[in-house]
C-alpha cells in the first residue's frame, strides 16, 4: 500500500471517529490489531460496541466506499471482532458490525454511516 492511501485511511478513520463521536458513540479502540487484520474502529453508545470499517475515497470513480466492504473483508471483521469479545467482551453488551464511507471532494466531505451493515454468518 503506498504512503498516499494510508494516509487517506488515517484521514477517513480520523474524520468517521469525530462524526460518531458527535453522534454520540466513544471511541474504544483505533486499529484494533489481531494477526495481520484490523479493525479500524470500535465505537461504544450505551451497551452496543459497533467494529467499524472505514473506506475514504477521493471520488466515485471506483464505486461507493460503502459498497468496498466485500464478503472477504467482512470475514476478516468478524474474525477480529470475536478475538476482541472473547478478551474484553461481556455478556452484557450488543455487538454489531457498521460501515462509514467517507468521500473527500477537494474540501468537502461527505460521511455515509451504515448502521448493522452486515451480521455474523
Amino acid at each position: 500500500m503506498t504512503k498516499a492511501r494510508q494516509e487517506l485511511g488515517l484521514l477517513g478513520e480520523r474524520i468517521a471517529a469525530r462524526w460518531l463521536a458527535r453522534s454520540g458513540w466513544e471511541l474504544v479502540v483505533h486499529r484494533f490489531r489481531s494477526g495481520h487484520r484490523d479493525i479500524d474502529l470500535i465505537m461504544r453508545q450505551g451497551q452496543v460496541v459497533a467494529f467499524v470499517e472505514v473506506k475514504a475515497r477521493r471520488g466515485l470513480a471506483f464505486g461507493s466506499p460503502v459498497e468496498a466492504v466485500h464478503h472477504r473483508k467482512r470475514n476478516e471483521l468478524i474474525r477480529s471482532a470475536t478475538v476482541w469479545v472473547d478478551r474484553f467482551g461481556t455478556s452484557s453488551l450488543e455487538y454489531r458490525f457498521d460501515v462509514v464511507g467517507v468521500l473527500l471532494f477537494g474540501r468537502s466531505v461527505r460521511v455515509c454511516h451504515v448502521p448493522n451493515a452486515f451480521q455474523l454468518s
